[in-house]
């Protein structure tokens, strides 16, 4: 039993942990390259959310949504 536990902990330190030992190995070199994962993933972030919003604003101008006060039944 004691080695299932010494597999696991081998398994997450020598390989499911290596990307992100490359990464702090990185930064002390470049910091901008260390977190470019970072930064594209803000960066679609901010492209759904505007795309959301253009889409909210689009069904905003046909007026398609019920706004009046009994729409909602718990309302």
């Amino acid at each position: 039993m004691k080695d299932f536990f010494y597999a696991i902990q081998d398994l997450f330190v020598n390989v499911l942990f290596a990307p992100f030992d490359a990464l702090r190995a990185l930064e002390l070199e470049n910091w901008w390259s260390a977190n470019f994962m970072s930064w594209l993933f803000i960066i679609v972030g901010m492209v759904a959310f505007v795309y959301w919003m253009l889409q909210l604003k689009k069904y905003n101008d046909n007026n398609e949504e019920d706004k009046t006060i009994s729409s909602h039944s718990y309302l």
